[in-house]
């Protein structure tokens, strides 16, 4: 079993970084590149999550065996016997040979630095470039990130000139090595407590709110009023910018130089924004540089740059726009369901997705009214009960791990006493559910936050390429110190435990802390005590309240405002339902007639049609054209957008008869019998 669960938790993270990239991710419209390198950060920094509690079982049996070296001893077999109290140590389960853990640490960690502080950065400038070309692409993201290279080689060029001119540092390479690492850990652990504060109270109050329908559906109707505004800006913004490019493809005439920049807009647009501005193309006009000013090189970047990004809102819009929907309709029909009195679910629409048959065999209308009526409530309240203990117990170490003697960390004293009996499978266990937490809240805020339309981190594949770089490198660089402050809450930091045992080989790599004595023995104990503050002050809700007074609208049970959009949003969704509705009562009776009527409509058309023939045979040349500009299958509104373009002929007050419509007066009179009788050429001149 030697280095086999390493080997299975490595495929399983994988596919499990996949999944979730696949989930907020485009794999066919995004660039490979961005795909491949936000996979790589996911995937590095979910590995280091899974694989620490098997370098800290190793440990703990690294540990056993110096203690036996140094004692007398006897071996027997796959353990070693303590010669004094006869302890036996045995080998854990999923043991690694020595020499692997801190080249598989070493890969890990400074891949995902080169990562977070070289590789994403580069790629997100060059993403959200606007350039024709690679190199133009290349040479913007250089320049956009000169200044964020730069400060970081000016402050370090300064320390090594301090270092250098001070005869009382005395530093080596591996000093300064970690010297690096603790200035990358020091910036990850500042904004790693933030998200960590937010989500310790954050994600149990989310389980609990989500037991109540009630509430759930109020914060829908909500969210469908901000949504609905954010989706009528993106569209008029989108309007704005295709009107935009429509002047720039007509200006730009198809031996221009320029054309290939316009055609590589143009393919980024919407398909029907593009048959549209195809139609009014006049691609046989050659241009004249002296007659007309044309845009340049530098203004069409620009303008590519705002098609990408207007694109990208509108279609990202559009998608969350119809989840809302479907999740608005089904809280309602869970509402409605509650009181049924036959026990089955009974939804209001079908699913737009097709069914898996599997599925609707075991989880039947039944079933499915026992789960989201009965069960689901209580499943989220136990939930969030085990959720709540473990965030107080979060709280209690980080303000306690420091002290050794008594050991007030509860994960530090769980860790000891599996220690003692070496338990390996409790120790895993206890350290796997420990550090899963500890991610889950803060990774989970990650998900959560956004910033304007900066940074947002949108499902069902809504995701920008700048957005998943960007969160490739909040996980890179807050990963690192997660590790190291879980491993301080269990003691098995050697900083923290001040014992000459032998570390981990996660820390190992760190180097030891002790060359900046103020970081580790001040900021990385004291700081994490201000998780309890932020603790607070989310559970009061301080920062909606505070976004709420600026302006921004956060969903508060006793604002206004809050009131105002709920009411919006209900009538929106009442709205778009009842559009459903008819849509379906439509399909429904085109389908029933089809099925009713299908061979009597065909043998008509074909009666109809030899009907129209002998008419037209018999027709003047004038009723021919009459014909052929008003049939019956446009109607009322081909007449409307001719009388729209034009205006009606004055009508003859002195006529015998006056007509409301004098297009129709124009063309003639529609029988009952389903055809245009054209007037005789006798009764147009009656009133001359």
């Amino acid at each position: 079993m030697s280095g086999a669960a390493l080997g299975l938790e490595i495929v399983f993270v994988f596919f499990l970084a996949l999944f979730l990239l696949h989930r907020y991710g485009d794999f066919k419209k995004q660039h490979r590149l961005v795909i491949i390198a936000t996979l790589l950060a996911w995937y590095l920094c979910f590995l280091i999550v899974f694989i620490l509690p098997l370098d800290v079982s190793t440990t703990i049996y690294n540990r056993c065996k110096l203690a036996v070296n140094s004692s007398p001893a006897e071996s027997n077999g796959s353990y070693v016997t303590l010669a004094p109290s006869k302890q036996k140590c045995f080998k854990p389960w999923s043991y690694i040979p020595n020499g692997i853990m801190p080249i598989f640490w070493r890969v890990v960690y400074w891949t995902s630095q080169f990562l977070t502080w070289i590789l994403l950065p580069f790629m997100q400038s060059y993403a959200r470039s606007g350039g024709f070309s690679i190199t133009g692409k290349i040479k913007t993201a250089l320049i956009e990130n000169a200044i964020y290279y730069g400060t970081y080689l000016l402050i370090f060029g300064a320390f090594l000139i301090y270092v250098a001119v001070n005869p009382n540092f005395n530093l080596q390479w591996n000093q300064l090595q970690t010297i690096g690492i603790a200035a990358a850990n020091t910036w990850g652990l500042f904004l790693l407590v933030l998200l960590l504060g937010y989500g310790l109270v954050e994600i149990p109050r989310s389980h609990w709110n989500g037991a109540k329908r009630g509430y759930l559906l109020m914060k829908t109707y909500f969210k469908a009023a901000k949504l609905m505004t954010e989706k009528a800006d993106a569209e008029e913004n989108l309007e704005d910018i295709m009107e935009e490019v429509r002047k720039v493809s007509e200006s730009i005439k198809y031996n221009h130089p320029l054309r290939k920049c316009v055609d590589t807009i143009l393919k980024k647009c919407p398909t029907e924004y593009q048959e549209r501005m195809g139609r009014n193309m006049d691609d046989y006009e050659d241009f004249d540089e002296r007659q007309n000013s044309y845009p340049s090189e530098k203004s069409l970047v620009k303008l590519h740059k705002q098609v990408i990004y207007s694109v990208q809102r509108h279609r990202r819009t559009q998608v969350q726009w119809q989840i809302l929907l479907e999740q608005a309709f089904y809280l309602e029909d869970v509402a409605k369901n509650e009181t049924s009195a036959t026990r089955q679910f009974v939804h209001t629409f079908h699913s737009q997705e097709p069914e898996n048959k599997i599925i609707r065999y075991f989880y039947t209308p039944s079933v499915e009214w026992y789960w989201e009526c009965l069960l689901r409530p209580w499943f989220y309240r136990v939930l969030a009960v085990v959720l709540a203990t473990f965030s107080v117990i979060v709280v209690w170490s980080e303000c306690t791990f420091f002290s050794t003697k008594p050991v007030l960390s509860l994960f530090a004293v769980f860790i000891q006493l599996a220690e003692k009996t070496y338990n390996y499978i409790y120790i895993e266990m206890a350290c796997f559910l420990t550090i899963f937490f500890l991610s889950i809240c803060v990774y989970s805020t990650v998900f959560r936050i956004r910033v304007f339309n900066y940074y947002y981190l949108a499902s069902h594949h809504q995701t920008d390429a700048y957005s998943l770089l960007f969160s490739g490198m909040l996980f890179c660089r807050l990963t690192p110190p997660l590790c190291l402050n879980f491993l301080g809450l269990t003691h098995m930091d050697a900083t923290i435990s001040h014992k000459n045992t032998q570390p981990t080989a996660y820390t190992s790599i760190m180097g030891s802390m002790r060359v900046l004595s103020f970081i580790a023995d001040g900021f990385y104990i004291y700081y994490p005590m201000l998780v309890v503050i932020l603790c607070i002050a989310t559970y009061f809700s301080l920062g909606t309240r505070c976004l709420n007074l600026l302006g921004f609208q956060q969903f508060m049970g006793d604002s206004e405002m809050t009131s105002d959009l709920i009411d919006e949003g209900k009538e929106l969704i009442r709205r778009e339902k009842r559009k459903r509705q008819r849509q379906e009562e439509g399909e429904n009776r085109r389908r029933e007639w089809k099925e009713r009527y299908g061979n009597r409509d065909d043998s008509t058309r074909n009666r109809v049609v030899h009907t129209d023939q002998k008419e037209s045979s018999f027709s003047e040349t004038n009723t021919n054209r009459s014909l052929s500009k008003y049939t019956r299958s446009n109607g009322r509104t081909e007449r409307d957008r001719i009388e729209l373009l034009q205006d009606a002929e004055p009508l003859d007050f002195n006529a015998d008869s006056i007509n409301d419509d004098p297009l129709e007066a124009d063309s003639g009179r529609y029988q009952p019998g389903g055809r245009y009788l054209s007037m005789s050429r006798s009764k147009i001149f009656d009133d001359v």
